[in-house]
């Protein structure tokens, strides 16, 4: 049943509103900041109310214009889209609280234009998931493309009016920046022909299930080549060999990196690649034209490769990198499988990852912050000083490893569930390997930060090398509550997964795909 409301409307409008409010308030740096919670706050009940109408079976629908026939700019919130609408308007206002600590504790510059970005970057990302056709998703996926690119460059771009700085960091910064534009401005290009392919041989762009697309839609070469150019148009997904600007963008700022990694950017690129492979191709072509085995093989590179690049890896935040790296492709590797147990470990994989994701890189931050450090092997005995951050990280750790009770458990255990239902146990020992290389990074950060011994040239007494610091600055708070907030759902979001619908949405999706049987 097709329920019509400005619920869709509303909560896209929460972000854009708050970006201007941002700028409207700039010397004004509490209200500034107040507005962001406040918007990240009400956007998120928006979307949450609009959960128990799609769980009754329901789908809501805000049209608000036609371009021509058979185009239209029309939101639409499905099952599937409100689990990635959801992941990215509650990750909002956990990022923005830490964002407060984080940004004050550092003085950093052009705080305004790092807030108002923010904004407009979950502006594109709600967009994204609450569009209901491909052209309405390429304004909104352009979109967080151009947002997100002053918060990738940030050390490198100068407040108003300012002269840019020349130190490394900032060169860093700006060839970051221009890296990021040059590989997702080009991929929307390509994401662009495709939409104009599709809608030149179907008449529309609509996300249905199974698909608009079929074999009498062109000849088998044409529809692999469309394929292609979904696939190039989804460098969001930072899939091999498209990979590289991800790791190179970690000059950004710790919110920022957060922001890239679980909230919106690559988190909209699976998305898309989820939406191309279950409502533009469908089930059922994706097998007949052998694209999912293609497809499966291309993530299992990813997994494998990525791994090894992050187990090589000293610095914190490249490793975590490659890390998303691996957990985008295990996605992808998901819904390439064509089974619904894959497909629905596939879609609840994008919250799950999200959370754990973030958690990881909020650490990585509060440690910089509180101690400057930024690689691995200067993180001996970290443990000591800052208790509560390590062990947040050792929890989500543990859920990218797949150990239970943590929620990457559930996702890992559905895949791999979902591999032996298609038929294709190669897959399944792809997964394992995969996830024992994830042990190996991990335990390496884990081990070193309880067990590792401080070096004696850090200086200090021995109780200064071992006071707790997560408490020695209010500010701190900021960033130490959201962290372990998001620890704490990665644990709930495995012992009780039917609570926060999750999974009752990915399950609703997944019988839609296959007309209700599963």
């Amino acid at each position: 049943m097709i329920v019509e409301s400005i619920r869709p409307l509303l909560a896209i409008s929460c972000p854009f509103i708050c970006a201007f409010l941002i700028l409207l308030f700039r010397k004004r740096p509490n209200i500034r900041e107040s507005c962001t919670m406040f918007a990240s706050i009400l956007q998120f009940l928006i979307i949450f109310s609009m959960a128990p109408i799609i769980v009754e079976g329901n789908v809501i629908e805000c049209p608000l214009f036609t371009i021509f026939t058979g185009l239209d700019f029309i939101f639409k919130v499905d099952a599937f889209g409100l689990i990635f609408a959801i992941t990215s308007s509650s990750l909002w206002i956990l990022v923005s609280s830490y964002s407060i600590g984080y940004m004050r504790s550092l003085r950093e510059h052009a705080q305004t234009r790092y807030y108002a970005c923010f904004a407009l970057a979950i502006f594109g990302a709600v967009g994204i998931a609450m569009s209901k056709n491909l052209i309405t998703m390429y304004f909104f996926y352009e979109a967080l493309t151009i947002a997100t690119y002053p918060l990738v460059a940030h050390d490198g771009l100068p407040e108003w009016g300012h002269k840019a700085e020349e130190s490394d960091k900032a060169r860093e910064a700006r060839f970051a920046g221009r890296k990021y534009l040059a590989y997702l401005l080009t991929s929307g290009w390509c994401f662009f022909v495709a939409i104009v392919l599709t809608f030149y041989l179907t008449g529309t762009t609509d996300f249905e299930n199974g698909g608009i697309l079929t074999v009498a839609s062109a000849s088998r070469v044409t529809l692999m080549l469309l394929f292609a150019l979904f696939m190039l148009g989804s460098m969001k997904a930072a899939w091999m060999p498209f990979h590289s600007w991800l790791p190179t963008a970690m000059a950004a700022p710790t919110p920022v990196s957060a922001l890239l990694h679980a909230v919106a950017v690559v988190k909209a690129g699976v998305f898309v690649v989820v939406r191309i492979v279950c409502y533009i191709y469908g089930v059922d072509l994706m097998s007949a034209l052998g694209l999912g085995i293609i497809l499966a093989c291309l993530a299992s590179f990813t997994m494998i490769v990525a791994n090894l690049f992050a187990i090589g890896e000293d610095n914190l935040k490249r490793m975590l990198a490659y890390s998303t790296i691996n957990q985008l492709s295990f996605i992808i590797l998901g819904v390439a499988l064509l089974s619904p147990m894959g497909i629905t470990g596939a879609m609840i994989h994008i919250p799950f990852h999200g959370f754990m994701k973030i958690t990881l890189f909020l650490c990585a931050g509060a440690i910089m912050v509180v101690t400057g450090k930024r690689n691995i092997s200067e993180m001996a005995g970290i443990g000591r000083i800052m208790p509560v951050t390590m062990m947040a990280f050792t929890i989500a750790a543990f859920g990218m490893c797949g150990i239970p009770p943590i929620s990457g458990f559930i996702t890992k255990w559905y895949i791999c569930l979902g591999s032996m239902q298609a038929g294709v146990v190669a897959f399944l020992f792809v997964a394992v390997i995969s996830s024992l290389q994830d042990v190996v990074y991990y335990f390496r950060v884990i081990r070193t930060a309880f067990f590792g011994k401080p070096a004696e040239t850090n200086g200090g007494s021995g109780e200064e090398k071992t006071r707790n610091k997560e408490t020695e600055h209010p500010v701190y708070l900021f960033m130490l509550i959201p962290l372990a907030i998001t620890a704490i759902f990665s644990i709930m979001f495995c012992l009780f997964p039917h609570a926060f619908y999750i999974l009752d949405l990915a399950q609703m999706a997944v019988r839609d795909l296959f007309g209700g049987v599963v």
